[in-house]
């Protein structure tokens, strides 16, 4: 019997996304991003759900896409990649970004092209010591996709990220970390532990904040610095009239841990 190429776990506020085509080490192909798809707006649609962890089977995160899915032979009309980014990979990554609520990255092992570019765009992501992110697109005269040209310069600087996508080279998890690329470089046995434990953290926390606290972050790459005060302005007056931050001043006035609902 076939397995599903995403699994999709939910469990006390925590739902657990795993990229499932181990044998092409989770790389897409069209039903893939079907089903991906299906998973976040179920993720999205689940308001017991309040942190999204996205992590890969067997020994690999992502390798992008899979090749094989997309035909390059000389006898037959090229395809239009451009295409597959506005029907696929744009609507991924702008769901992905747009959750309301915090969305963590385990990277069990490579996370190549695409895949790379999904495990640095998620808000918190940790790494296995043995895992390596790359930028393949070089190697194949391709232009960095799923936001990889937005994101390398903000995560790693410009001089890294030209490093990265005009050379191709393995990046490894140490190296993330120290760059800056990700939150958090971990042992392998370890990944998914700490991974777990952060999520359930992120699963008591008041969710509509987060989700405001996201927005304002991911404005602060354009906006103007009175246009960000404005922003935080105006986001502010939506958290103080949540439920969660009434139970927040009253938990801290009364000396006990809050008991927030994401609401």
């Amino acid at each position: 019997m076939t397995q599903p190429s995403i699994l999709l776990e939910i469990d006390q506020g925590v739902a657990l996304l795993t990229l499932n085509r181990p044998d092409n080490l989770n790389s897409f192909n069209v039903e893939m991003h079907e089903r991906m798809r299906e998973a976040i707006s179920t993720v999205r649609k689940d308001e017991s759900v309040r942190v999204l962890v996205i992590t890969g089977s067997g020994r690999g995160f992502c390798a992008g896409q899979d090749l094989s899915d997309r035909s390059v032979s000389p006898d037959q009309e090229m395809p239009d990649l451009g295409a597959s980014l506005e029907n696929y990979y744009n609507p991924l990554m702008r769901s992905l970004r747009d959750l309301p609520m915090p969305v963590l990255c385990a990277v069990n092992g490579v996370a190549a092209g695409a895949g790379a570019n999904i495990a640095l765009a998620c808000d918190i992501t940790l790494a296995a010591r043995s895992a390596n992110f790359v930028q393949a697109f070089c190697k194949l005269g391709l232009v960095p996709d799923s936001g990889g040209t937005w994101t390398l310069p903000r995560v790693a600087g410009m001089a890294r990220a030209k490093g990265m996508a005009l050379l191709g080279d393995k990046i490894s998890a140490e190296q993330a970390e120290n760059w800056g690329m990700i939150w958090r470089c971990v042992d392998n046995e370890q990944l998914m532990e700490e991974t777990m434990k952060l999520a359930r953290h992120f699963a008591t926390q008041p969710t509509k904040g987060l989700a405001l606290i996201k927005r304002a972050l991911h404005a602060s790459a354009s906006n103007t610095f009175e246009e960000q005060i404005n922003l935080e302005r105006d986001l502010q007056r939506m958290a103080g009239q949540t439920e969660d931050y009434r139970e927040g001043v009253a938990a801290f006035m009364e000396k006990r841990t809050p008991n927030f609902k994401g609401k």
